[in-house]
């Protein structure tokens, strides 16, 4: 899955447009790398989001299969570190 769409599908954005503007302006990471929307996220990668003042790590758990996740399942696609 694209890393602007599981961005979206696991609730870390509210819109896929977000993370997209979130991964052209070099703000995320996955394995310590900057990545384009179109990078593939695979389980066990490490996805850091450098927001204004703090920074976010997470742990890819799974791959969700559809569109949207409900935020109560979000602990199992992914997991704060």
């Amino acid at each position: 899955m694209r890393i602007d769409k599981f961005l979206n599908s696991v609730n870390i954005t509210k819109r896929r447009s977000i993370a997209q503007d979130m991964l052209s302006n070099k703000v995320v990471m996955i394995n310590d790398t900057i990545v384009k929307p179109s990078k593939n996220v695979e389980v066990g990668d490490k996805i850091t989001i450098n927001y204004l003042n703090e920074t976010k790590h997470y742990q890819v758990m799974q791959i969700p299969l559809t569109k949207s996740t409900p935020k109560s399942l979000q602990s199992e696609y992914i997991k704060e570190v």
